[in-house]
Parts: C-alpha cells; structure tokens; sequence
C-alpha cells in the first residue's frame, strides 16, 4: 500500500484505541500524531475533522508532516466508520469476513457495542449512572458471543473485536483499582459480579483480548491508570 496514511489519536481514548488496534492487525504502515485534547491546536479542525475529535484519518496525499496535512488527502472521522474503512483498505487482514452472513454479524455485533455498552460503561465511570446499565449490556454483549469460538464473530480477529476491546481493558482497570467518578468500592463491587460464574464465557473472551499482541502493543495500563487518577478526582455520592 504506497498510499500515505496518518492516524490522529489521543493515547487515553477508548475510541482512538481501536484505530490503533486495527491498524496493528493489519500490520498497516501508518504514521500516528498524538493530539492534545485539552490544548488541540488550531489547525486541527480546519484541517482534519471540523468536529474537532479524534479519532481521526488522512489518506492519500502527498507524505507530508501530520501537523501540516495536505487538503489533497482523504479525511475520515468517526472510529467506527475509520474502522470499516481500514478493513476495506486492507481485505487481506480478515478485519471484516469475506462471507456475507459473516460480515453482517461483526457488524451487528459493533452496533450492539455501541448502543448497550461504550455509553453504558463510561456513563459509570464517569459517576453520572450506577453499574445496572454496564452488566446489562455486557450479558448482552455476552449472549452474542457463539461457544466454541475464540473471538467476538468466528475463528479470526476482526473490527468486531478491536471495537470493543478498548472497553474491555478499561473494565478491567475500573474493577482492579476502583478509579472512576462512581462512589467508592463501587468499582470493586462490578468486578465481583463479574467473576460469577453468570459471566464465565464473557470474562474468558476478556482475557483472550487482553492477550492479544495487538493491545499489549496499544495499551500501556500504567500510564492509563494514572490518567484516571488525574481526571477522577472527586466521586458521585
């Protein structure tokens, strides 16, 4: 692939830790520039993603420095759609299945992630809802995974599960160390139900995605664990 391809990303974000997850499956060349959310600079959103959030794709273009990107490359927002467009752009990856039927199950199960888990989940740590909302969205999340199988759809890692791996990783912090926004032991309290036997086939996918090169690459706990430690301060009563 001799197209340039440069992924805008904030280390602590959930969102841009797909991206990077996939990119890493794919064993895509790529260049990655580290945005400061909390100092963007300027030209950020005039010429990358007008929404101003990250993360965020040039493709194509001259190879030019990611803090000076060219109007002629391709602009891609939105981690989802960023997503696909990765598994299109590298067909032999396997990120998405060649089968229909196959294709149309990492899709829903992406859908699912969204609507029952990522606004669920971080809604918790961030103190704004109890866990209730959180455990019903990972027994959904649960009941889609099919016995037998080591990943979120079939035998082979696909955006299905660099979607929801992020989430996972940050489950495991919040139940490990109890930083969020919730009251505390409230962190510790999610993480012994999950160990039930309820969530036995869930927590083994968990795992599974832990282990994965891929997100050992990506994901540096410590230093995720002290970002929360900074930001969540102070807790809901």
């Amino acid at each position: 692939m001799s197209e340039q391809l440069t992924l805008y990303l904030f280390k602590a974000s959930p969102f841009s830790q797909k991206i990077e997850l996939a990119l890493a499956e794919a064993n895509a060349p790529h260049k990655a520039y580290q945005v400061d959310l909390f100092n963007k600079p300027e030209w950020f959103a005039s010429k990358v993603n007008p929404v101003g959030k990250v993360p965020a794709v040039t493709y194509g273009g001259p190879n030019v420095d990611p803090d000076d990107p060219s109007p002629l490359s391709a602009k891609i927002a939105e981690s989802n759609v960023i997503l696909e467009f990765l598994a299109d752009l590298y067909p032999d990856s396997g990120l998405l299945p060649k089968d229909p039927v196959s294709r149309a199950k990492v899709r829903f199960f992406i859908d699912a992630t969204h609507k029952h888990l990522e606004g669920s989940l971080l809604d918790f740590i961030r103190g704004r809802e109890s866990s209730e909302n959180t455990l019903k969205g990972i027994e959904f999340i649960q009941g889609l995974l099919e016995e037998g199988k080591d990943f979120a759809v079939g035998n082979h890692y696909t955006i299905a599960d660099a979607c929801i791996s992020p989430h996972l990783a940050r489950l495991k912090i919040i139940t490990e160390t109890d930083l969020g926004r919730f009251p505390a032991g409230m962190g510790y309290k999610l993480g012994e139900e999950l160990k039930g036997p309820k969530f036995a086939k869930l927590m083994k996918y968990v795992q599974r995605m832990l282990e994965r090169p891929s997100l050992k690459q990506a994901h540096d706990e410590e230093s995720l664990i002290a970002f929360f430690k900074t930001i969540f301060t102070e807790r809901a009563q």
